[in-house]
Order: C-alpha cells, then structure tokens, then sequence
C-alpha cells in the first residue's frame, strides 16, 4: 500500500482525524506498531495518526515518533502534514493565530535519530520543506496563517519557566512546545518532506499573569480544531498542484 501523505493531529486534532471514516491500519516498524487510519479525501490517499493516540493517553516525551516516520517511510508518503499546540512569545501572535513554521530549535534533550548505526548527517537547511503546501492550503480556504516562525522544542511535560522563555526569545524564538522539532528531524531522515501547522494557544510564561493549564489548551484547540484539521486535509489536496 501507498499513500499520498501522512497527517498528524495533536490535541484537538487527533480524535477528528481518527473519527473520519476510513480503515485502521497497524503498521509494523522497526520501533514499534504504529497505528493509523487510512482515508481517502478527493484521490488522495491519507495515513492519519494520533499523536498523542486514542483519549490523549501519551505523554509528548513517550510519543513514539521514530515509528511514525518510518511507518510513512514504508507508506512512500510525499508529505507529512502535522498540527502543534504552542505557546507565543510574542504578544501581538494571541489565542487562535496560526503559524506555518519555518525553523526551530530543539532543546528536548531527546537527540531523536534514525542513524544510530551509521554514519549520516542530514542537510537542515531547509527544516520544514512542505510547509509551502501549508501556505497554499491557508490561501486557498482563506484562512490567516501567519508566513514562518521558530518553534522551541522542549521535553516536558511540564511548561517552561518564565526565565526560559526570556532565554529562547533572546534566541529569536517566537514559538514553545513539545513535539514538532523531534517530529521535523526524523522526517527529514526518513525522507519524509514535513510541516508543522503551529496553533497559539496561549501566551509563553512570563508574558501573562495567567496560571496555565493543560485544559485551557485543550479548550482553545478544540475551538481552532476544525479549521485546523481543513487545512491539513487542503494541504494533501495541493500536493503535485493537484
């Protein structure tokens, strides 16, 4: 089997994407299973995962991302199609902006690799290279997205501290969170061209005198979930111009 491209939908986004219709498929890796829906949305073939699977049950630093990417490695997908939640630091990007993000930088810790046993440096250059389908999709449903941001990959699950997002802001950070820069490596290495549509859920710490909560995120990309999730399905429909 063969699929167009893959999608990744983070909270808010994973229980849609699992609630279309199409076939649960369990693909063997060499990490893992991992587990999908295979749909199909006007000829193009999807693999659709949950991140974070079924009830939200796995913890960013447990997610199993190696087998994702190789799960779409042996699909042939030509993209990779993900949504993130994430914090901003910078004020005038509020609740419900979007971001096609165009650099990050990864201070998880993880050091995520498909090339344990070889010897293979990977060109990252360019570290989000379908994000371009991202920004045709938004164009074409009419949807704002705001054009390039650098995401700050922690590990938690905890959220930073205020001192934190001072230091990656003097980085030129403008986004946090906790997936997509382990997400954007693996990809690249498997071959997978990635983008990562980034949803501001809130304001980083420091920035605000709010207390935040996993459940005030949850609430506003329930809110953003289906705009969301359009523009990723848009997104696959661009591939190859179609």
């Amino acid at each position: 089997m063969r699929v167009d491209a893959g999608v990744i939908g983070g909270t808010g986004v994973g229980g849609r994407l699992l609630a279309m219709p199409g076939k649960v498929v369990h693909v063997p890796t060499a990490a893992g299973i991992q587990r999908g829906r295979v749909i199909e949305v006007d000829g193009k073939t999807i693999f659709a995962m949950s991140r974070h699977s079924a009830g939200h049950k796995v913890p960013p630093h447990r997610v199993n991302y190696t087998a994702m990417a190789l799960a779409l490695k042996a699909f042939g997908a030509r993209a990779c199609f993900a949504t993130a939640a994430v914090g901003s630091m910078r004020k005038e990007w509020d609740r419900g902006t979007l971001v096609a993000c165009s650099d990050f930088l990864d201070v998880s810790g993880r050091f995520p690799t498909l090339f344990d046993r070889a010897v293979v440096h990977t060109d990252f250059g360019h570290p989000f290279p379908a994000r371009n389908h991202l920004l045709a999709a938004a164009k074409r449903l009419d949807v704002q997205i705001q054009d390039g941001g650098v995401y700050v990959c922690g590990n938690g699950p905890r959220y930073e501290t205020p001192e934190e997002i001072a230091a990656y802001s003097k980085l030129d950070g403008d986004l946090v969170g906790m997936t997509a820069a382990t997400e954007a490596i693996l990809m690249h290495e498997a071959g997978v061209p990635y983008a990562c549509l980034a949803i501001v859920t809130n304001l980083a710490a420091g920035l605000t005198p709010e207390v935040l909560e996993h459940g005030d995120v949850a609430k506003e990309m329930e809110r953003g979930g289906d705009v969301a999730l359009r523009i990723l399905l848009e997104s696959v429909r661009c591939i190859g111009g179609a």
